[in-house]
This record gives C-alpha cells, structure tokens and sequence, in this order.
C-alpha cells in the first residue's frame, strides 16, 4: 500500500490592533467571519476531492483571530509536521491588513507559503489595477496575492502550493462565480462556540444592485445578483442544526435585493413552523425592503429577530452626495414600524462626516432621529475611503492626503479630511453622537417601544447594553467588540515598545477587573428599567412621535424641516402624481401607482 502523504491547510482570518498596539480579542468575540467559513467550506470540500491526488491527505484547520491567539511559529510547526502545506490569511480587509502582514513576515522567514485574499486585495485590483504601497509590501515578502472568489479556483491554487510553484498573484476579477451548489460555508461548532451567542454565518447571495460611492462590495462582489438555492441554504441550516448550531447571520449585504429571497423565506418557515426546528436569523436590509410585498412578514415568520438597516443618514442630499438615492426619507418611518409590528429588533448605520454635516447638524439630527423614528439601535460611523469604493479612488485620482495607516480604515478613525469639520471637531461629534444617543432616557423610551410593539425587550436590553459598554468602557465599537478582552503582552505591533510584565500584568488585571464592575452595574441600571417597563400593565399602551401614526402632511415634523428635505419631499410628491396621472390614463387600480 502507498504511504499517504499529507498536506497542511491553516486557513487565519486576521484580526486588526487597537490604538495602542494590542491585537483585538476576544474570550467571546462577535459573529464568526463568513469568508472563514466559505473558504473552510470549499477547502473541505477540495479534501473530499482529493484534488491532490488519492495519496495526500489534506488536513485543515481554520482560526478567527479575533478569538485564537495566533502563534506563527505554531503555525510553521504544523506545516513541518505534515511534511507540506501553506498558510492563507483570509478574508483581510484594510485595517486588517497590517495584522496580516506581521503574521506572514516570521512565515516567510520560516520558509511558508503563504496567501492572502479579501476585500483589500480585490477592491485595490477592481479600483486601482492593484497599485497599492501596503500591497507592494506584500509582494515584497513574496506573499501571493488573491483577488475574487476562491469557489472552484482554490484547487488550482492548492495544487500550485503542493508543487512548489505558487504564482505571485491569482486575479479572478473579472470572472466572478456562481455559487448556486457551491460548497456550503461551514465551520466546526468548537470554533463557533467561541462567539458570543454561538452564532455562525452564511451567505445566500452576493452583489448588490446600487451604486453608494462608500461602499466597497459593489467592486468586489459586483452589481449582479449571484445567489445560493433554496435547496442549498436548507443544508447549510441542517448542517449547522445537525452541530447544535441554532443562530445564523445571513451576511448578503442586501438581502432583500436577493432574487430568491421568498423561495428561501419559504423554505426557512416550513423548518420552523412544520419541522419545529428553533432557529433564528439576522439579516441587512435597505430601506425600501417594507415596499416587497410580504417581505417582512415572511422574515419574521422565517425567524428573523434582528435587522441590520442602512440608514446612513437624514439629510436627503448627503444620500445623493454619496449615490445612494434609494435611501428615501419619506419612507423611513414606514419601513421601521413595519418591522416593529411583527416584533424583529432595528440596528440602523449612521454615517458622520458626510460633506454638509457639521458638528451641531449632526447634533440636530440625532435629536430628530430620537423623537421621529422608531429605530432601536442605532450605530456611527465615519465616513471613510475605504480602499475599494469609488469615494477611495476619486481621492486618491485627485492627490488628497489620506491616512498612509490601514490599521485606521475601520469607519471608527478619520482617514480623509473633512471640508467643515477640523479633526478635532469631527472626533467630538463622533464621540458626542453616541453619548447623545444613548442617554438613559432615551434607553428607556427605545425599552418602552419594544415592549409595546410586543417585541423581545430583554433581548433590547442586552444589545443596548452591549452597545453603550463598548463604547464607555471598551473604547470599542459595538461590532468589534466582545465578551472579556485578551490581550497578549508580546503581541503588539512593531513600532511600540514591548511593556514590562511587571506593568503589564498587574495594569491589564485591574483594568479587566474595572470593566467588569462597570458592564455589571450598566446592566443592573438599564435592567431596573427593564422590570419597571415588563411588569408595567399599561405598557402595550405606550406611544410617542414616533409609534403614532402620521398623515400624508409632512408640516410639524422635522424630519422634513430642512431645505434639502421640503425640495425632496416635493420631487417625491411631483413623481408619486405623474405615476397616479399615468395609471389612470392606462386606466388601471390606483393601487397600481402607490406600488410604483
């Protein structure tokens, strides 16, 4: 009999370094990364092909940095053992990028294959035909680079490792992939089991139909629907179920632009409601999903509890600035008490920076936002040019000085400069904006919509909680944080002085111990609340601004009290009379011209 040789595949999702130096992790960091999964997934799915030959054993282990301490000479070590193999740093975005290039300098040294791939790589390929300094570092290490989607590419690439001749670049750009039957994105409950919530993820389709010049999927993913089938994502919920895996981030950027999203909410509600299986999901949307007939139903029927909004912004011509006409203000309302009335908790993005914000606009409008939508949570951003949007390459074509640090490019640190707003400004009203959002009164009016609406409150409660402990306590944005930070002394990054153990330790404990007290009484605080609302007996009774219902007359609201918001109210009503116009001149249902 032959010997099986084997081959070692350690798959790294990269995690980014806080401001002083230290990797962000996590005891319990958040959802796992799905491009982890997809590519542990086609890796499997590879092994099982034996795309190296009956003799060679692929043996693969996948790793979120975000809750592993990674060790490259662990790694290397692995590699040795099995006699071949290579390191794939997958996944990178911007501000990852960095971390990954420190990761693979002791690999390279050590005399490891190694790739990367992922947003940075492909938006930089899409949007600048791959000229980029951090990239040239990269190739300077002798890293190969991968652009696109590794669905039905990764053997050629596994095959290229195992024979010793890896290319220095693999560009799939301008081919991207169906993945209807595709390996299924996958990862080992052990793994998942290190996030908070134990929630894994998946993508049911990829490409996004609008054009928003911040926004980096569109050149990545491209502008075409590509989606899984239904039948597919049945498998990938049994195959998690079948691990005890009961919570599922969708990650499609739109999932409501997905052209099978009924076929799939359909097959989602029959495991639910007639195989009783108890799962739940959380998904983005844009703001126009409540005009898809049936959608938010379905979704919350499907076990949708929790939605991911693009809201972005109030000021309707900041939307245009940035292309993103399908944000309609007048629609805003709507679509938040749509999903508030089959009981699925809101997280909405909001960008800051925006060319006419100022600090008191932005001041303004949250206040707006506080009295006149009934969103739940609500969460800031900087606008940034991110690499890969068309905002990065008009910046960059026009030779205005951007942040040269990646590290920084994670919508949380300012990278470009701002036309009204000096740094200094544009940090307070970032910092302000949380503050002013999250006061408790207004935690207390968002736990009495809940409860009103019949929603989960004690689900609002943890989130809330979550979200204003990161920020006071952690310094952290809500989606980069997590349960009990670690921190390794010797992994900091090059450029900062290694601390002593004797500082380190006992400054790390008692800061750890500090954080503990204060998460314990925010929580106790904003439960106190809670209680008083749940055992309140008038609490379905509850109403404001926000939950009662207004007429067609936007006057005495000031969402629609500005100059850009009355000029696009009156666009809206103009286009909304020339449809009524041309349906009664077709002679159909009035209803016709209200669905557009």
């Amino acid at each position: 009999m032959t010997e099986r040789r084997r081959f070692c595949l350690i798959l790294v999702k990269p995690s980014h370094y806080d401001d002083e130096g230290y990797v962000i992790q996590w005891f319990r960091s958040p959802i796992p990364s799905n491009s982890l999964a997809a590519l542990y997934g086609i890796a499997k799915d590879c092994a099982a092909r034996q795309v190296l030959g009956a003799d060679v054993e692929i043996d693969i282990h996948a790793f979120d940095e975000t809750n592993t301490r990674i060790r490259p000479k662990q790694l290397a070590e692995m590699i040795r053992s099995a006699g071949a193999g290579m390191v794939m740093l997958v996944g990178v975005q911007s501000n990852q990028f960095p971390r990954a290039l420190d990761l693979a300098r002791p690999l390279r040294a050590a005399g490891i294959a190694v790739a990367v791939g992922g947003f940075h790589v492909s938006g930089v390929t899409a949007m600048l035909a791959g000229v980029d300094r951090d990239l040239d570092e990269a190739r300077a290490l002798g890293l190969t680079l991968f652009a696109g989607e590794a669905e039905g590419r990764l053997d050629r690439v596994l095959q290229d490792a195992a024979a010793g001749r890896l290319a220095p670049l693999y560009d799939y750009m301008d081919d991207l992939p169906g993945i209807e039957g595709a390996p299924i994105p996958l990862m080992a409950a052990e793994r998942v089991q290190r996030t908070a919530g134990a929630a894994t993820s998946f993508d049911a389709g990829r490409g996004c139909p609008y054009q928003c010049s911040f926004c980096t999927i569109i050149n990545v993913q491209g502008r075409k629907s590509r989606r899984r089938s239904p039948d597919d994502v049945e498998t990938i919920v049994r195959t998690n179920y079948a691990q005890g895996l009961r919570s599922f981030f969708i990650t499609d950027d739109n999932f409501a632009r997905n052209k099978d999203w009924e076929p799939i909410l359909d097959r989602l509600i029959h495991l639910r409601e007639v195989e009783k299986l108890n799962i739940g999901f959380i998904i983005q949307v844009d703001t126009l999903c409540h005009k898809l007939p049936g959608f938010i139903e379905k979704a919350a029927r499907a076990g949708v509890r929790r939605v991911f909004i693009g809201l972005e912004n109030i000021n309707p011509q900041n939307l245009a600035d940035a292309k993103k006409r399908q944000n309609k203000i007048t629609e805003y309302r709507e679509m938040l008490l749509a999903w508030k009335s089959v009981r699925v908790i809101t997280y909405a993005g909001y960008i800051l920076g925006f060319p006419a914000d100022t600090v008191e606009s932005i001041m303004h409008d949250i206040d707006v936002i506080k009295r006149e939508l009934p969103v739940d949570l609500l969460e800031f951003f900087y606008l940034t040019p991110l690499p890969g949007s068309e905002d990065h390459r008009r910046l960059v074509k026009a030779g205005v000085p951007l942040d040269p640090d990646l590290n920084r490019y994670d919508l949380n640190h300012i990278c470009a400069p701002h036309a009204k707003m000096s740094p200094a400004e544009w940090n307070d009203a970032y910092r302000m904006a949380w503050q002013r959002y999250y006061t408790i009164d207004h935690i207390t009016t968002i736990l009495k919509r809940v409860a009103a609406s019949g929603g989960n409150a004690s689900n609002a409660l943890f989130l809330i909680t979550w979200f204003k402990g990161s920020i006071d306590f952690e310094r952290i944005h809500p989606l980069e944080s997590g349960f009990l930070r670690l921190k390794s002394r010797t992994d900091r990054r090059p450029g900062f002085a290694r601390e002593s153990a004797l500082t380190f330790y006992p400054r790390y404990w008692v800061q750890t111990a500090v954080k503990l007290v204060q998460w314990g009484a925010l929580y106790m605080r904003l439960r106190r609340i809670y209680l008083r609302i749940k055992h309140d007996p008038n609490k379905f009774a509850y109403t404001d601004t926000a939950m009662s219902a207004w007429d067609a007359d936007t006057e005495g609201h000031e969402l629609f009290d500005s100059d850009a918001a009355r000029a696009f109210v009156d666009q809206q009503r103009r286009v909304q009379e020339a449809k009524t116009a041309g349906v009664a001149a077709l002679g159909l249902p009035a209803a016709a011209a209200a669905e557009g």
